[in-house]
């Protein structure tokens, strides 16, 4: 008999469906040589201090650090898990051979390999790995079974990542309850939490701390258009005036006028991290909430494996992308057809293949986020918001691209005495909208960002070089601004560049090696912060309360609150999982790191303590009573 292990019930089911596993027996499917179980998400995990010793039970400095000479796993503490461990043993025990249909990704190697493990196996494991739930999917995932030998540095890089938050997370949050907590309160201390954290209370001190200074800006109308001076803004009020003095009343002369064309390609196809901004921008959904979303698509087989980093196709997938086209013709919403008249214009040719959107070497396990062409039913609003996000980002990479035409003015003033102060005015018409086209009639345009830009967008009047005639200059009095606050868009931005702003898109991939945390995790990475009580939210922005601000001012090891140390970690991880660093070689490094960090903070002789903030249940009742009266002020 094959057993094959999957990581949810419905994929479990659906895998039974597809093998001809037809006979229910609740915990598992049966039929046609096949027996077919899953688990719940993790039903393993390393143990925790006290299985090792029972020394380390109680929370002591003196037991600092906990360092187990060998790692090992437990079942989680819930009678669900240990009722469907004893049906997974049972059957892997008489089996055959074994397939592992857990995700294909490091999370879901680890989530299998540990319950085989705990159940140990004997017999051989081939391993499923597929990129879309669709039952073609599966049929030729099948076929391609591979030995799970080959998917040995997947799990070392996940292992190594369990062990490492193991070290750091429970020692450093042992380490610095008892020094700096007040009684039966921790303070959660985490190799990816506390640098996200860090990067939040770094940018709202810069936001408190900022002082606005005044400035002003020299502009002038001529011909009912802006021309702003190319000098730039004054610093004082006086340097102003006196520039102002030099123009007013005399001729404005256009001097220059330049005409370039240009091209902008299509926007690259999502990752999880990129649909996850999209998202928070457009609809206001938090990172969480969209993985989950997204990961509901996934299983209902119309989207592709979701939690990916990159933003390319292999090659071989070209040739589906016909087919999957033929399937978003076919989609009907509430009787309307979205996507037709998008993709009639891309028949009856070869759909164009760009280097931008299909390349082997930017794809490992997965590629980018895309539809599968199976078509949806009975989608909840948001999923078919997040699906119609996919659907056209993938539809608009086949388009050409936008063209459009800058036009730069320039415009001199001279004084008398033949001082000549020079204005610029730059306008973009669109020529031909190639891919942009497919966002034309979106829903919600009014936020969408492209329309934001088209709305920036003008044509300039017909300017001559040589006319001249008169304006109406003027100084305006501007204040320069803070930084923005964090949303959860730009969090996660910030958490994939290792808290860097970059706003290119090919040097923001480039440092994505680095970024802290995997796309997976960094929705729950934020939620724990919100749970600790050490970020709250107002509207969008993301603010830390005043114990998420004491707890990094007490951290001063960098390198529990660097983005860029832990940058470093991650990189080091995907070198495991591409077997180019040594998974023993980390964890002996974060041992002897970790040893480090308890050393220093046992030697810190201050009696700081942090006050923890958290909210009462008096304070949600005021919340509630605020918005209930907010609510009916609008009515």
């Amino acid at each position: 008999m094959i057993v094959c292990i999957a990581e949810k019930p419905s994929v479990g089911r659906d895998i039974a469906r597809i093998l001809g596993a037809t006979t229910d027996h609740k915990t598992y499917m049966e039929g046609n040589g096949y027996q077919v179980t899953w688990t719940f998400g993790h039903l393993c995990e390393l143990k925790m201090p006290e299985d090792y010793t029972p020394m380390w039970k109680s929370w002591s400095l003196s037991s600092l650090p906990m360092i187990p000479q060998r790692f090992g796993i437990r079942l989680k503490d819930d009678q669900g898990i240990r009722n469907q461990f004893a049906t997974i043993e049972k059957l892997m025990r008489s089996a055959d051979s074994i397939v592992n249909c857990g995700d294909a990704g490091q999370e879901g190697e680890l989530i299998q390999r540990w319950v085989m493990q705990k159940a140990k196996i004997t017999c051989p494991v081939r391993r499923l790995w597929i990129s879309s739930m669709t039952d073609e999917a599966i049929r030729e995932g099948f076929q391609k079974l591979k030995d799970q030998s080959q998917y040995q540095p997947l799990y070392l890089a996940g292992l190594s990542r369990a062990i490492g938050d193991w070290l750091l997370g429970i020692n450093a949050t042992r380490l610095y309850s008892i020094k700096y907590g007040e009684p039966g309160k921790p303070l959660s201390v985490g190799r990816v939490q506390t640098p996200t954290l860090a990067l939040i209370v770094s940018r709202q001190k810069e936001i408190d701390n900022f002082k606005p200074e005044p400035y002003w800006v020299l502009a002038t109308i001529y011909r009912d258009t802006t021309f702003t001076a190319t000098q730039g803004k004054f610093t004082s009020k006086e340097e102003g005036e006196k520039a102002f003095s030099l123009i007013a009343g005399k001729p404005f002369t256009i001097i220059d006028v330049q005409k370039k064309n240009g091209t902008e390609a299509p926007k690259q196809l999502f990752d999880l991290t990129s649909l996850q901004v999209e998202c928070n921008k457009k609809f206001g959904l938090s990172a969480e909430m969209t993985l989950n979303l997204i990961q509901a698509l996934y299983e209902k087989k119309i989207t592709t494996y979701p939690r990916v980093d990159t933003q390319f196709l292999s090659d071989d997938i070209y040739k589906q992308c016909p087919q999957i086209m033929n399937g978003l013709f076919q989609i009907s919403f509430a009787g309307k057809a979205p996507y037709n008249e998008l993709i009639r214009p891309l028949g009856g040719k070869p759909l164009k293949k760009s280097k931008k959107v299909f390349d082997s070497s930017k794809v490992t396990d997965h590629h980018a986020i895309i539809p599968t062409g199976v078509i949806p039913k009975g989608l909840s609003d948001l999923e078919r918001k997040v699906f119609d996000l996919v659907a056209r980002r993938f539809i608009a990479v086949f388009y050409p691209d936008c063209k459009f035409s800058t036009t730069t003015v320039l415009g001199e003033v001279k004084s008398e005495k033949d001082e000549a102060i020079e204005f610029k005015v730059t306008g973009k018409e669109i020529l031909d909208p190639g891919w942009r086209v497919v966002y034309a009639k979106e829903q919600n345009e009014a936020e969408d960002e492209d329309s934001k830009k088209e709305e920036e967008e003008r044509t300039l009047p017909t300017f001559v070089k040589g006319e001249s005639g008169d304006h109406v200059p003027t100084l305006t009095e501007k204040w320069t601004t803070p930084p923005p606050y964090y949303t959860e868009a730009t969090l996660l931005r910030a958490m994939e560049t290792a808290g860097k702003f970059v706003e290119n898109e090919e040097l923001r991939s480039a440092l994505k090696e680095n970024g802290i945390g995997r796309p997976s995790t960094r929705a729950a990475i934020i939620e724990t912060l919100f749970k600790r009580h050490y970020i709250r939210k107002e509207r969008k922005r993301l603010i830390a309360t005043s114990t998420g601000i004491e707890l990094i001012d007490i951290i001063h090891e960098e390198l529990l609150k660097s983005c860029e140390l832990t940058g470093i970690w991650e990189k080091k991880l995907r070198d495991i999982e591409h077997q180019k660093y040594d998974a023993g070689q980390f964890i002996n490094e974060l041992k002897e790191q970790i040893t480090q960090i308890v050393n220093e903070v046992l030697a810190d002789n201050s009696n700081r303590h942090i006050t923890m903030a958290v909210e009462t249940k008096e304070k949600r009742e005021q919340k509630v009573r605020e918005t209930k009266k907010k609510v009916a002020k609008k009515k």
